[in-house]
């Protein structure tokens, strides 16, 4: 499946620039092979293809031959490379309450982010799931997640933060050394997700630096970023569309046109433009939609067959078993399928 019809903030690829340049290798050459245009990184509304941010993340781990360049980048995140987020995150009442708002909010950073906050005992678990859509992720995407939200964390609340364990899904790497000096607790490494676990009592510690108003301000802005972004995308109204006819069967394009009072030809064209296609969109929403049935046990996978427009189960079943390598069923027990790439140049 291709991952272009998500994207990615702007400001992502002004980090890796950043980083790319403390290690003294010039980001031009690496943007240009990616086609990032650099120049327009720092833009307001800059948004790149997740496929190319890929690309780009891979060529800056090999350029650099650091197979922590994630973790080093993501130390270098500022709150104002995630505007408005970044702002209200650091006005939140509590880190529970920062890391709320990005989850309510991420899809600022990327579309395709997939990101949990889950209560354990008496443990909080922040988990960075592979994006949905999305076949293979390097690395060094979720190494920087991870790291640059436990930067703000710091932060937002003081350098003395620290998570109680991390756990990877990836092999140790040569750098491991760094990567717990950074983390200050122990790393889990080859572990079924990426995660920050913090204790309760941590998160929930009342923030000195709270500013109700301060943070709904930012958050408006982010929520008006966000629905300026819905309206002027054609990839996200199409989305939009075939999810509101899919229980009806599988839409086609002629339909979803007429629905956006645009020509067929007009369609294709600004699809086109976007860098994706109607059978890409349909099959990506569809997979997306999937996966998040999937996970809700109560919904029996006669009802999701039917949820997402196949006219038989076994139609269902081929395709899950085309997206993740497991039927229904399999996935359902075991939904941490293999997502990651380390070494993917053409993700």
């Amino acid at each position: 499946m291709t991952t272009t019809e998500y994207s990615t903030l702007g400001s992502v690829a002004v980090l890796i620039a950043q980083t790319l340049r403390g290690y003294d290798c010039d980001p031009a050459p690496l943007f240009r092979s990616a086609g990032i245009d650099l120049t327009a990184a720092s833009n307001d509304g800059t948004r790149y293809p997740v496929k190319r941010m890929q690309q780009l993340w891979q060529l800056a781990v090999e350029s650099t031959g650091d197979p922590c360049f994630g973790f080093v980048a993501g130390e270098q995140l500022q709150p104002a490379a995630l505007h408005g987020l970044g702002f209200s995150w650091l006005a939140s009442d509590t880190l529970r309450d920062a890391l709320n708002r990005l989850i309510r909010f991420s899809r600022l950073i990327s579309t395709a982010a997939n990101i949990q906050l889950q209560d354990t005992g008496n443990r909080v678990e922040l988990e960075i799931m592979p994006p949905t859509g999305v076949d293979h992720v390097v690395y060094a995407t979720l190494d920087a997640a991870l790291a640059g939200f436990l930067h703000m964390c710091r932060i937002t609340a003081g350098n003395q933060i620290n998570p109680s364990l991390v756990t990877l899904k990836r092999p140790r790497p040569d750098c491991a050394g760094k990567i717990k000096s950074f983390f200050r607790c122990p790393v889990d490494y080859d572990a079924d997700n990426y995660s920050l676990c913090f204790s309760q009592q941590l998160i929930d510690t009342p923030l000195s630096n709270a500013n109700p108003e301060l943070a709904r301000i930012n958050d408006q802005a982010v929520v008006d970023y966000l629905a300026r972004f819905d309206r002027d995308s054609i990839t996200m109204q199409v989305r939009s569309r075939i999810v509101e006819r899919l229980h009806d069967g599988t839409p086609n394009q002629e339909t979803i046109a007429e629905s956006l009072h645009v020509s067929l030809r007009s369609l294709q064209r600004m699809l086109n433009k976007e860098e994706t296609n109607y059978k890409t969109l349909l099959e990506s929403t569809r997979q997306e939609l999937a996966l998040h049935y999937i996970r809700e046990t109560h919904r029996s996978l006669g009802e999701i067959t039917y949820q997402l427009g196949f006219s038989e189960p076994s139609n269902f079943t081929r395709a899950f078993k085309r997206w993740t390598g497991k039927t229904p069923a399999g996935y359902r027990e075991d939904p941490y399928a293999e997502h990651l790439n380390p070494a993917c140049p053409t993700c």
